[in-house]
């Protein structure tokens, strides 16, 4: 498992939790909240965000079915997400 897969899958845990902060190796973040109320971190110049159940997308659907789905953004473009805990890199950084 590499280095951003595994820190995925923590801040993917903590997304989808309680936890005001998601605790790493290289430090402790605090998980904020977007205008529309989105979980959403950002480390090491990557944007986590929970996926927008209030879009009409396939993505959507599936949060709104109960899915817990992560995107991982660098600028604009998605690189990684992880669904219900399953990691998947969309682009190498």
């Amino acid at each position: 498992m590499s280095d951003l897969e595994s820190r995925s899958k923590e801040i993917f845990k903590a997304i989808f939790s309680t936890q005001s902060e998601v605790e790493l190796e290289e430090g402790t973040y605090r998980i904020g909240n977007t205008r529309t109320g989105l979980r959403c971190v950002t480390i090491q110049g990557i944007f986590y965000i929970e996926q927008n159940p209030n879009k009409n997308s396939r993505w959507a659907k599936q949060a709104q079915a109960g899915h817990q789905i992560m995107w991982g953004l660098k600028g604009r473009v998605y690189v990684l997400q992880v669904v219900d805990g399953e990691y998947k890199q969309l682009k190498n950084i």
